[in-house]
């Protein structure tokens, strides 16, 4: 699988910047994984093919619409599969994209429990603290150990969820890429 990526220009009236995916494949389905037994619009796609979309719309700029030109030069590729891409490529990125939201919402409850979970260990260990006697070194054990405790609920609260919603924002612009399919009668 020969795959490609570049700017493009594409008129439409007016002059607009479209950021352009070029990918090239012997037949369609070798886009989608054959190890899925779902139907042909419902399959996932295959990893390498995925990873590369996502990989070059991730390079290109964020502002111009992203446009996915899919070459094959393979012939058993059938017109109901070829009319079918476009949805298979939508539906595919848009359940990512959903996944993705699924997965965000669950790391926040998580970092919101945690965060709870921190808040109260702070306040008993502030209370055992102080009542072992402030300036005594198991004081300043209870201290440090009650401020370590809320360090992965405010990374997960303050950092970790910025990647995650990035993806979900990159795969809802995939979900609505315009998709092009050409057959190449001699591949290069």
């Amino acid at each position: 699988m020969a795959i490609t990526s570049k700017q493009a220009k594409m008129r439409d009236g007016a002059n607009r910047s479209s950021a352009s995916i070029d990918v090239h494949v012997g037949e369609i389905r070798q886009l989608f994984n054959s190890m899925d037994p779902s139907p042909f619009r419902e399959r996932d796609l295959d990893p390498e093919a995925e990873a590369y979309i996502i990989d070059s719309a991730r390079e290109l700029s964020r502002r111009a619409p992203l446009i996915l030109k899919v070459s094959f030069s393979g012939g058993a590729s059938t017109t109901e599969d070829l009319a079918a891409l476009p949805q298979a490529v939508h539906e595919y990125f848009a359940q990512r994209g959903a996944k993705t939201r699924t997965a965000l919402r669950r790391l926040l409850r998580t970092g919101v429990w945690s965060l709870l979970i921190g808040l109260s260990f702070v306040a008993t260990a502030s209370l055992l603290g102080n009542w072992v006697g402030i300036g005594s070194v198991l004081h300043d054990s209870f201290v440090i150990g009650a401020w370590v405790a809320l360090w992965r609920p405010l990374e997960i609260l303050l950092y970790d969820w910025w990647p995650i919603l990035a993806d979900a924002w990159l795969f809802d612009r995939l979900a609505v890429m315009a998709v092009e399919v050409r057959v190449v009668q001699n591949p290069a």
